[in-house]
């Protein structure tokens, strides 16, 4: 199948490499087939070029920089910095990496540890100064350790952040803690014993933030700077929150799903360790490459190689410090990131030096960088078993066919999450009647299931259906009496 679409694209070739035009045709291969698969059985495969999905997927601008043998051997950047806009993206250009700054952001607790300033297995009240983490029951025996946090098993609240729009105020960390106005999150508490879990926990990583100023008595993008950024070379990177306008020149501009821009281009985090590093994928890839080496004692800049190596070990689950490792591909560690409007991947072999990174002004980003992914590793025969793909392909085929044409083609009972997910993407892209479809057929599969229904009225709300709303979310209340977002959406739309 082809799909006839354009783009603008602009483009940077770094030339890493020292034979820079082996780099060539295989780029060439990654942009002519960025897709290439059938979407379901028994069709022959799709094809789509880099700049054919990146318009289907309202993607205005990603920026790729791979890693083969321990070297970035090629970058590039395709797109524009917004939607319309004739101004080009280079490899420069910086996009926020959400929660790709958590890894980098435990490397320089890490190099604190090495140097004697913390402890990976105190509590942390021991050296906090500005704000303690609140004692109750669950700290009683188990306590909250810098290690625990880094890994998410400190038994933290608060998942991720959405940040704050340009112009408004913004909360101090304290404040964040507490949850106390402008804060836009819950406060943040341990809930769960320590040490019993993993459950991802922006809170806990802001808490390291913390800890961080506090034993260093630094801002947290001047100590970082300092202690990893430069050491690396990440020249293109930086924590600061809100940007300084020479750096803010430079800066692509976040995009929603339905290719809306973000409202004063981007949000504000003052939950840096969290979600605020400004990068490129260049940047990431010096990182990650610094990082792999470090593991082998063959270059120890901000870490020496038995930190490395504790730093990659798993604390519980796929869980490290700062990392993400992966059980069925060893070596391999990563993470991914999204902010409001940005979304980026990053995963890096330690032991074959393959590895890339990829970054978008969309949050549509990681859904269109997990095509280029597979790319990449097919090109560059990665040994990487990845996990099925059955949401991305089935994502691609509502975007290709329509909702109608593509839940044909799966006649079988499909997973309530997955569709509720697609329906979701689908909504969020402003493919409201193609959501409904989606949320209509989980009513049909799973019609026992409050969750769907809360999830087709709010379809049917964005749709300006105001009466099947109403019937959805009657009928969610009815499975789920419990249901606080069943009430209170029918209580406002009642009203």
């Amino acid at each position: 199948m082809k799909l006839a679409l354009t783009i603008a694209v602009s483009i940077l070739i770094v030339p890493f490499a020292a034979r820079p035009e082996d780099a060539a045709p295989r780029i060439h291969r990654i942009e002519a087939a960025a897709v290439d698969m059938p979407l379901a059985e028994n069709e022959p495969a799709t094809r789509l070029s880099l700049e054919q999905l990146m318009t289907l997927y309202k993607v205005p601008a990603l920026s790729i920089a791979v890693i083969d043998h321990f070297e970035i051997v090629w970058a590039k950047a395709y797109g524009t910095v917004e939607l319309g806009s004739p101004a080009p993206v280079t490899t420069s250009t910086l996009f926020q990496a959400g929660s790709i700054s958590k890894p980098v952001a435990a490397t320089g607790a890490l190099y604190l540890v090495e140097h004697g300033k913390l402890s990976l297995d105190e509590d942390v009240n021991q050296k906090l100064k500005t704000w303690k983490v609140p004692e109750n029951e669950f700290t009683k025996t188990q306590k909250v350790t810098l290690r625990r946090l880094m890994s998410h098993t400190a038994g933290l609240t608060v998942h991720g952040f959405p940040g704050y729009a340009v112009g408004d105020r913004v909360p101090t960390l304290v404040e964040i803690f507490n949850g106390e106005k402008p804060a836009n999150t819950a406060p943040i508490r341990v809930d769960l014993s320590p040490g019993t879990k993993v459950r991802y926990s922006g809170g806990g990583v802001t808490i390291e933030q913390q800890l961080m100023m506090d034993v260093a008595g630094k801002p947290f993008p001047a100590l970082m700077r300092e202690i990893v950024l430069d050491k690396i070379g990440m020249t293109d990177s930086s924590y600061e929150q809100p940007l300084p306008s020479a750096l803010a020149a430079r800066t692509a501009t976040g995009t929603y799903g339905d290719g809306k821009m973000v409202r004063g281009r981007w949000h504000v985090y003052p939950e840096m360790a969290a979600a605020g590093l400004w990068t490129t994928p260049t940047d990431l890839c010096k990182f990650a490459i610094e990082i792999a080496l470090s593991r082998h004692g063959k270059s120890n800049r901000v870490l020496s190689e038995a930190q490395t190596r504790e730093m990659l070990t798993p604390v519980m689950d796929d869980a490290g410090l700062g990392f993400f490792m992966e059980k069925g591909n060893p070596g391999q560690f990563g993470h991914n990131g999204a902010d409001e409007g940005f979304q980026a991947l990053l995963t890096m072999n330690s032991e074959t030096g393959k590895g890339v990174a990829i970054m978008a002004n969309s949050d549509n980003g990681i859904a269109a960088a997990d095509f280029v992914l597979r790319a990449v590793a097919k090109e560059y025969a990665w040994n990487y078993k990845f996990e099925p793909h059955e949401f991305g392909t089935m994502l691609l085929a509502l975007k290709l066919k329509g909702a109608q044409a593509a839940l044909q083609s799966h006649k079988g009972k499909l997973d309530e999450g997955m569709m509720n997910g697609l329906g979701y993407s689908l909504l969020f892209s402003g493919q409201t009647q193609d959501a409904i479809a989606v949320f209509q057929r989980n009513v049909q599969d799973y019609p026992k299931s409050a969750n769907v229904y809360d999830s087709l009225g709010e379809a049917y709300m964005k749709a300006g259906r105001k009466d099947l709303a109403i019937q959805n979310y009657e009928m969610a209340l009815k499975l789920n009496p419990e249901s606080k977002t069943a009430a209170e959406m029918l209580k406002k739309l009642r009203q």
